[in-house]
């Protein structure tokens, strides 16, 4: 851990590669978790073991993020990496979200309360309360409010 904003109650499994980010309190990392820099993780969130937060994250208060979930920023617009940060995209979770196992979450934004399915592959934002699954992620239902 390097250059890490720890709140109160956090807990970090080892291993795990956490650096430049903010932990917000009672937060939980399971073991071989890489957050990198310029990310945030609200209060009470768990994060399951090998699950990969990349930079420009924001994940809110009381989610969960299943085993091995991929975030991504940079989408290869050029058909490369690009080294540029400044073109990377940006990942907002709201509060209270959860998301499956294995999932794949691309530069979108993720409104309070939602579900994302085991495997599914969040590609566009999604807006309204409900269970969204599938390549790429759809609304299946909707979900009190």
């Amino acid at each position: 851990m390097i250059d890490v904003e720890l709140g109160t109650g956090v807990t970090i499994v080892e291993p795990g590669n956490i650096y430049g980010c903010k932990l917000s309190d009672n937060v939980f990392i399971g073991p071989f978790v890489e957050i990198q820099k310029n990310t945030s993780i609200g209060e009470k969130t768990k994060i399951q073991s090998h699950t990969f937060i990349c930079e420009y994250v924001t994940i809110g208060k009381n989610c969960f993020i299943g085993h091995g979930v991929m975030f991504a920023n940079d989408l290869f617009k050029h058909g490369r990496p690009d080294p540029n940060p400044d073109n990377w995209g940006r990942t907002i979770i709201g509060n209270d979200v959860t998301i499956g196992s294995n999932a794949t979450i691309l530069p979108v934004t993720i409104c309070d309360g939602a579900v994302v399915g085991a495997g599914s592959i969040v590609t566009k934002d999604i807006t309204v309360k409900g269970i969204y699954a599938g390549n790429p992620a759809r609304k299946f239902r909707d979900l009190p409010a």
